[in-house]
């Protein structure tokens, strides 16, 4: 179940408000200028189907967006817990950090944690299969996708490079909860 925590920036042990109704979740980002969406695929789609089935199932979706945003690349990743590289992988993303674009992505299975830090608050999103996330670009966050990551996500980019993170030093998210699968 997808889930939103808004904690104060400095109490990481304490959840100041909690939603887990995606309207609810949209309403609480809305403010922040983050989006959150849900989507639903046209035909069938599981892990491992290839690409282009993938994003075929949510073609319509994908078209609105581009052509609202001004994409220029679309991709899909996919993430299973066997990865030899999954601890360098989830290591990546772990450390506060922004980036020049907005950071848009569809959960089309699996699921993962984006914590954004904005201005005082702290906020802990939990996507999970048909969830989509736009952060906006500047916006400071961190994401973990767990010790065993299981996810397929479509993801949008601005710039033909992908993604690009710019690193704060801060500490901040080594003192918020980390992705524990439920």
């Amino acid at each position: 179940m997808s889930r939103l925590r808004i904690f104060a920036a400095d109490a990481p042990e304490t959840v100041l408000e909690e939603s887990h109704d995606h309207a609810g979740i949209a309403r609480l980002l809305k403010p922040i200028k983050v989006d959150f969406e849900q989507w639903q695929a046209t035909a069938p789609v599981k892990a491992g189907d290839s690409p282009e089935t993938i994003m075929d199932a949510y073609r319509a979706d994908i078209d609105r967006l581009v052509d609202a945003n001004g994409f220029r690349s679309v991709d899909v990743v996919s993430i299973a817990p066997d990865n030899p590289n999954r601890a360098e992988m989830r290591a990546k993303f772990l450390e506060e950090h922004y980036h020049k674009e907005d950071e848009v992505r569809f959960f089309v299975a699996g699921s993962g944690l984006f914590t954004l830090h904005v201005d005082d608050k702290v906020y802990e999103i939990l996507c999970e299969q048909g969830d989509l996330i736009a952060v906006p670009d500047g916006t400071t966050h961190w994401f973990d996708m767990g010790e065993a990551p299981e996810f397929v996500a479509i993801r949008f980019f601005t710039e033909p490079d992908g993604w690009i993170g710019y690193f704060t030093g801060s500490d901040i998210a080594q003192k918020f909860p980390r992705y524990e699968k439920h």
